[in-house]
């Protein structure tokens, strides 16, 4: 009698039977399980007869004969073994480590890394619940961790202070305040570490107390009172000795003013690395727990981008280059990869992504619960940015990417 291959099935899982190759011969033997427990014995790693010849002899039911009729989907080499006659092979660019390391497009490196730090004015740590594995930290905290990711490689990093309730403003003055902590910070960086890269963000919503990355006033956020601010924090972090400014606050014009300030007061060298993409995105609100800057009303759709929109950012860009922009980023990263190629594929300036709070999140999440292996998901994800067209990497990943690629030898 025939079994059908769900009759088949059903059997085996119904009465442990095994599938046992013989003579070249299918042949099932059920067992009783309970009597005759069965006992693993790993994976065959008997050789393959590539002629496949007579594997299905003697099986119960029809079997499809690629190499039968007169239209075979497949041939016999020269040594009577299954062939697809095909020259081009990709896979023979994939058959080793060496050969897939020699002929890889895109490599991401720790030198790609800007990594984020969050700082606070107080003399111990603060987890941030919704990022596991970040803190805001001490200055002394902040110092260390400089010094454990510049150990593997990582050379630029980038400031965002918890600032105190008392200190914020509707005009945000404590950001020009050249004892404020990012500004302290700042010099303790260069002093200890002269050839890192310190990049500052240039924004008011760490500083106001309405939440908003600019002047307030009747619920509408003031764009040339609000670059006036930005020109004098932008100027002060300058002279404390920031390497790059880095405007996040995606105001009309704050480019070329800032740029005009910067060169005004002699700092020519200093860089501007422009919020250039920023949409107003759901992605951000681990960082707003890190930083308490969440919005006192309303929302930042006014100013920073649609998410719906993708040719809108390259108006932004020409406009940012024309302003004076050194590099162009775009915020978030992973949903908006589209966006970082086409700012890649229409300037030549370095692009920027910005691998943001609540990617972050998701991923430590995911890893948490066991659904991902993090060490893997991660280094694919920036190795996605760099693919996309990303020269610079922001990621809080940053210290423990560049210790795995150190471990594996990568770099």
């Amino acid at each position: 009698m025939k079994l059908s291959s769900s009759l088949i099935l059903a059997s085996i899982l119904s009465t442990g039977a095994a599938f046992s190759p013989s003579s070249n011969k299918a042949s099932f033997t059920a067992r009783n399980v309970a009597a005759e427990p069965e006992v693993a014995t790993g994976p065959s790693t008997d050789p393959v007869d590539k002629t496949l010849a007579g594997i299905d002899d003697g099986a119960e039911h029809d079997v499809f004969d690629p190499l039968g009729g007169d239209a075979p989907a497949l041939v016999r080499n020269n040594n009577e073994e299954v062939w697809v006659p095909q020259r081009a092979r990709p896979r023979r660019n994939r058959k080793s480590p060496a050969v897939r390391n020699m002929v890889r497009e895109n490599i991401v490196t720790p030198s790609n890394f800007i990594y984020p730090l969050f700082i606070h004015d107080e003399t111990f740590n603060q987890d941030i619940v919704s990022m596991p594995g970040c803190e805001r930290h001490s200055l002394d905290s902040m110092l260390k961790e400089v010094g454990d990711a510049y150990q593997f490689g990582v050379r630029t990093f980038v400031l965002f202070p918890k600032v105190p309730d008392e200190l914020k403003t509707n005009l945000g003055v404590e950001a020009y305040n050249p004892n404020g902590i990012v500004h302290r910070a700042i010099r303790m960086i260069k002093d200890k570490f002269p050839e890192a890269t310190v990049c500052t963000d240039v924004a008011l919503d760490p500083y106001s107390d309405q939440g908003h990355d600019g002047v307030v006033e009747n619920g509408k956020i003031l764009n040339d009172v609000t670059i006036n601010q930005l020109c004098k924090q932008a100027v002060s972090q300058a002279r404390a000795g920031a390497d790059v400014v880095a405007p996040s606050d995606m105001m009309d014009g704050r480019v070329g003013a800032i740029r005009d300030a910067l060169d005004s007061e002699g700092f020519t060298d200093v860089s501007i690395l422009a919020y250039t993409a920023k949409y107003a995105s759901a992605y951000y609100g681990p960082f707003r727990d890190a930083l308490d800057s969440h919005p006192g009303f309303g929302d930042k759709k006014t100013y920073q981008q649609d998410p719906a929109n993708g040719r809108e950012a390259l108006i932004e860009a020409a406009l940012d280059a024309a302003e004076g922009a050194d590099m162009l980023m775009v915020k978030p990263g992973m949903p908006y990869l589209d966006v970082i190629r086409r700012l890649k594929d229409n300037s030549n300036l370095p692009i920027a992504a910005y691998h943001v709070s609540g990617e972050y999140a998701m991923i430590k999440a995911a890893c948490e619960k066991g659904w991902l292996e993090e060490k893997s998901v991660v280094l694919e994800t920036l190795t996605c940015f760099k693919r996309a067209g990303a020269d610079i990497i922001l990621t809080y990943y940053a210290k423990q990417a560049a210790q795995w690629m150190a471990e594996d030898g990568l770099f």
